[in-house]
């Protein structure tokens, strides 16, 4: 590897801003076994640093994935346990796009000891990178918030029917944060001129379940955004500046109102 496995900024406040699926590199040796589409890299979420540009301003960490989730999903239990028992959904080493698409050449896929080493070299240290920033701020605040950013094409057949709402608020069904955090996030939504839904068909991936344990002073709080909102969905996935400007003033109030009640507790 020549890129480090995640960027980190180190902030004063109790918030880290989370973005696991940011990454679009793809390591020397794994390039040329993926197929073209593949490379397009089409499931990444793109752009959330640069949309979430005002949270580290105002002081939040961010740690954010460097390598593309194609070659290991660090929001995926590293067992490869699934999420969701019963539904189609992402695996920890995918070998298809969200659409069914082949991500390999025949053959060409991870085996088992290529999927250790990938747990060792990309999985684990941004898990330990994300984990040594949760306890340095434990030291210094009572409470922390783990903001998990996502984003996620509005129309995928394969993992869900019809349109996602433009914010899918993800709480492990309220487990992962204390309660009134999550109806602050809840009423900033519900407040904006986009749709949404709490816990719907998105509750929280690896991050929000493992790390969300508001008994232990952090909580975890995941947004799975339709990337339309402040994007252009289809290839070369331009940052659209207009768009983005509409949702940001959203995301503060989810970010605030997230934060102004966890300092109440």
């Amino acid at each position: 590897m020549n890129a480090p496995v995640c960027k980190m900024t180190r902030g004063r406040l109790p918030l880290i801003l989370s973005i696991p699926h940011g990454g679009e590199l793809l390591p020397h040796w794994l390039a040329p076994r993926l197929t073209p589409v593949a490379r397009q890299r089409t499931d990444t979420d793109w752009h959330l640093r640069r949309l979430y540009a005002f949270a580290a301003e105002q002081g939040a960490s961010v740690v954010e994935a460097n390598y593309s989730r194609y070659v290991i999903d660090v929001n995926r239990p590293g067992d490869g346990s699934s999420l969701y028992p019963g539904q189609t959904t992402t695996t920890l080493c995918p070998t298809e796009t969200f659409r069914g698409e082949p991500l390999y050449a025949q053959g060409n896929g991870p085996l088992a000891e290529e999927i250790e080493m990938r747990k060792r070299d990309f999985w684990q240290p941004y898990h330990d990178a994300l984990a040594a920033e949760i306890s340095r701020l434990r030291e210094q605040h009572a409470n922390v918030l783990v903001w998990e950013a996502h984003s996620i094409a509005g129309v995928l057949p394969r993992l869900f029917e019809g349109r996602l709402p433009d914010l899918n608020i993800g709480t492990h069904s309220g487990a992962s944060c204390a309660p009134a955090m999550r109806e602050a996030v809840i009423a900033a939504a519900a407040g904006s001129p986009f749709t949404w839904v709490a816990d719907g068909r998105f509750k929280g991936g690896h991050i929000t379940r493992h790390y969300g344990q508001p008994a232990n002073g952090v909580h975890t709080i995941q947004l799975e955004m339709v990337q339309a909102v402040y994007m252009d969905e289809q290839a070369p996935f331009p940052y659209l500046p207009d768009a983005a400007a509409r949702v940001q003033p959203v995301l503060r109030n989810m970010l605030d109102g997230a934060l102004a009640a966890m300092a109440a507790l």
